[in-house]
Formats: structure tokens, sequence, C-alpha cells
């Protein structure tokens, strides 16, 4: 028989802080070191990456504070991924399939398995975006009809065995992308080499035993937390519905819809009567759809809540397969992970609004706007990046100007790094006033960046709010939607739809006005 392990109640509150601050410090020290060895500026100056510890069924243990999209979808998918595998120390398994735990094919993950004395104790990853990932229009980020036409798919497989890199396996997905460069795989590599370490002499200082109950005190902890947080919504259905400007490809104003039903320190989200998947490029798969919902619930936690699984079992899901929000392989899902992901956090916080009025704030920008750009030919260069917007006001404080917003916790690329990076020069980068939505707590106001073309240049724009607007709470007015333009040939200036592609000429500007937040409450 297996040892008795440790009850909860034998770890007393102080120890089970120190630990939960230590799993979490893994996650840190391997944001970290995935920054400074990564030689991209989408990994090291955007920081679009992020880490998470699993236990060894592919629980979530622990998190560092980075991308919302990344970690929910990893929580949600882990665990079928990592059960499929006969694992050894040294082991990497290498995937970005959507459709199995992955987002959308920029995002390749790394995972890591952790052995102490031959036990396998839990597992290292981390997720990060590549700007090339193998599509025919630059970044990657294509307005496309199929998801094999977004680039490479990478389906679960050791790209580490026992410690040795399957050479030809990187050399061919390497091959793959135009820079062909491995230095951010490498990055990603290193990362979880120093995650399995650290969690390694974490598990060894607390013995197995020991470990294994912190993670159950842990997870308990995280449930009672949440419980009490669904605790104060009351019992009864709340329902709200939303838009998506569009797909890029002539379907417009598609709706998405949440209902939640809440008892008993539970809630269910039900997505009955949200569109069925489209043509276009938006459709979510569930684990993207489920990292939103957990993400707008973990808003209602307290600071000090554990980034655990524990958190998210008072939680149900429900999405029907084939709906915009669950879509069926081969489904193209590019901006259903950055766009689509934070129209259902809206209508989320839509619902949850109308159960605790005096707690949720208006809406965000609505939009990661997307912008993917590349040489034409010869293809010599990929970039893309998200721009900030503005942040809802809420009951208590205005809403915030120019940030990243909800399901992205990305910085803007400095221009500095832009200018000597890339043939780009950047003429306005300011700030939005007045597109924030006025309220008794008015809407932050969200961005202008003009960029102009050094060089001939292919270029993508996925964005959202164009078409509708963030809108306000408890009487406070709607937030400006934002704007594409080109101007071509020093004169014409052209007002883009919200998903676009194009080719600009050498002297061409492009610019980008990103939407404010909804104002909450009426001024007057």
């Amino acid at each position: 028989m297996p040892p008795e392990q440790p009850s909860e109640s034998r770890i007393d509150g102080i120890a089970l802080s120190l630990f939960s601050s230590r799993i979490t410090a893994v996650c840190a020290e391997m944001g970290a070191i995935l920054r400074r060895t990564a030689l991209s500026p989408n990994i090291r100056d955007r920081l679009d990456y992020s880490c998470a510890v699993f236990d060894a069924a592919g629980q979530l243990a622990a998190q560092a504070a980075h991308i919302p999209v990344h970690l929910g979808s990893m929580a949600f998918a882990m665990g079928e991924l990592v059960s499929a595998v006969d694992w050894q120390p040294g082991d990497q398994l290498i995937v970005n399939d959507p459709y199995r735990g992955g987002t959308h094919l920029p995002d390749v993950t790394l995972v890591a398995p952790c052995f102490v004395d031959g036990v396998l104790i839990g597992f290292v990853a981390n997720r990060a975006h590549h700007a090339d990932i193998g599509a025919d229009s630059p970044g990657s980020m294509p307005i496309s009809k199929s998801l094999h036409e977004e680039g490479l798919l990478i389906s679960p497989r050791l790209l580490v065995r026992g410690g040795q890199l399957d050479s030809e396996y990187f050399a061919e997905i390497v091959g793959s992308t135009r820079s062909g460069n491995g230095g951010d795989f490498h990055a990603q590599l290193s990362a979880n080499r120093v995650g399995v370490k650290r969690l390694a002499a974490l598990a060894t200082a607390s013995g197995l035993q020991g470990y294994s109950a912190s993670l159950v005190a842990l997870n308990d902890y995280a449930e009672t937390l949440m419980q009490s947080a669904l605790a104060t919504i009351p019992a009864g259905s709340f329902k709200f519905a939303d838009v998506m400007d569009d797909d890029g490809l002539g379907n417009t104003d598609i709706p998405i819809v949440a209902s939640l039903t809440a008892a008993n320190g539970e809630v269910s989200v039900d997505f009955a009567g949200t569109a069925g998947q489209v043509e276009g490029n938006v459709n979510c798969p569930l684990a993207v759809t489920a990292a939103a919902v957990f993400y707008a619930f973990r808003c209602l936690l307290p600071a000090q809540t554990p980034a655990c699984a524990g958190a998210m079992r008072p939680l149900k899901l429900k999405a029907e397969a084939g709906l915009l929000v669950n879509a069926r392989y081969p489904a193209a899902v590019a901006a259903g992970n950055v766009e689509t992901s934070t129209r259902i956090v809206d209508v989320v916080l839509g619902a949850l609004a109308q159960a605790l009025p005096d707690k949720i704030p208006a809406a965000s920008q609505g939009s990661m706007n997307n912008l993917a750009m590349g040489g034409s030919v010869p293809r010599t260069w990929d970039y893309y990046e998200t721009i900030g917007g503005g942040t809802g006001g809420g009951p208590e404080q205005p809403g915030l100007t120019a940030v990243q917003s909800h399901m992205t916790n990305t910085l803007n690329t400095p221009v500095e790094v832009l200018e000597m990076t890339f043939p780009l020069r950047v003429h306005r980068y300011s700030v939005r006033k007045g597109s924030g939505g006025a309220g008794l707590q008015p809407g932050g106001d969200g961005l202008i960046r003009e960029f102009e073309f050094l060089q001939a240049a292919r270029f993508t724009l996925l964005t959202e709010r164009r078409r509708s607007q963030p809108w306000g709470l408890k009487g406070g007015n709607a937030a400006q939607s934002g704007s594409n333009v080109l101007q071509s040939n020093g004169l014409k200036i052209t007002e883009l739809p919200p998903k676009y592609e194009g080719a600009v000429s050498a002297g061409d500007r492009l610019t980008i006005s990103t939407p404010g937040g909804g104002g909450w409450g009426s001024a007057a």
C-alpha cells in the first residue's frame, strides 16, 4: 500500500502561502529565462509567452502572470495531452495544434516532465508566439478558410527524447519558417530545463508526500475561494449577447451568446444561441473558449487566490461542437484565439453585470488590433504585434488608457526596436483622446499608431470593434469604434475593413486607431 498522505489539516496557512509563492516562482523564472534568451522582438520585447507548472495528471498547479488565453487553454487541455505519452526524464514534447490544446498555430508549446527519484511529479510548460510559422502571408496570421492555410501544424510529438534533440524533426520545423532561425525554440527548451530543475528542487525539499499534500491543499483552498465568490451571485439565469464584426469573408455581425446559471456555489456557462462556425478564421477551439470563461470568473477572486485547477472546479462549460466557440477541425482559428476570445469575455462579463451590477466594469476595447506584416518579394522579414486600447470604466474607478486588456497581457514593441529591426518608421504613437465612453466613471482612451513602410511589403489586419462599439453600463456611454486607414502614394486615403490583407509600396502609411473602453454610470 502507498504511504499515508498528510492531510490538509496538517498544512498551516503560512506554510501553504510559502509553497504557493515558491511554485509560482518556478513559472516566473522560466519566463525570465525565455525572455532573456529569445531572439525575436515578439518574445523578447512584446513578452508574448506564458509559463506554467502542472501536476502529474496534467492539472494546473501554478502559473506566472503572463497571458490569460495561453494559460487558460493549457490548463483546460494539458491532462489529455500528457496522458498519451510514455514520459522519460529529459523528454520535451512540442505542439501547436489548436484542436489538441493549442490556441492558434503561431503559439508553439513545449512540455517537459519532472521526475524525482524516478517518480513523475509533474510537468513544466511554456507557450510562445512565433511571428512566422510557415504560412504564405507575413506574420502567419492570414485571412484563412482552413487551419492548413495558417502555417505548419505540429501535432503532439516528442522533440527531445531522454535529453537528445530530434535534429531531423527540429530542422523540419525551423525550415518551414522564412527566417530559418531556431533561436526562439532553443529559448523555450532552455526555459523548460530550468523549470524542471527548480520544480524538482522544490519537491525534494518538501518531500514527495509533503509536495503532494501541498498541491491538494492548494487546490482545495482555491476551490473554496471560488465557491465563496460564486455564492455572491444570486441564484438564477443571466443572459447576454454581443457580436463579432465579421470573419473577413463576408459574414458580419456574428452573434455570441452566453447564459449563466448560478446555484449552490456553482455556475454553468452555456453558449446555446451562438452562431455556428464560419468560413473565416474567427472560430475558436473549445480550449480557447474555456480560457476566456476561466479568466472572466478569475476576475471575481481575491488577489491571493492560487492559480491552480481547484479554482475552476465549480465552473461548468457547455458549448455544442460546431459552434463558433467550439469549432470542428479543420476550421480556421487564427483570429479566434485573439479576437473571439476577447468577445467571449465581453459576453460573460455582460451576463455577470446583470447579476452583480455593482462589481462589473463596462466593456473594454474588445480587440487585440492584430497587425502582421513582412517583406513582399523576396520575403525577408516577418513582424506581428497587438496594439492596446482603452478599458471600461467600473464601479470604483475610470478605465485605463492605452493598455492591453483581458485575454492578452503583452507589451507594445518599443519604437526604437521596431525601427532598428524592420524597414518601418513610426510617425505617430499617441493616445486617441476622447475615444473612451463618457460616464460617472469614464472609459479609457485608445491609441493611434501610424506606420510608414520603407520597402514594399504585405500586411494583414485582424481587428474588431470597427463596426460595433464597446458598450457602457449603468447609463455610461459606449466607446468609439476603432478604424484602420491606409494612405497610398501620399494622397489616396482608404478606410480598411476590420479584416484585411493587402500590399503596400515604399512610402505608404498605415494608421490604426484603437477603440476606447465603455463608460460606467450616468455622468449626470
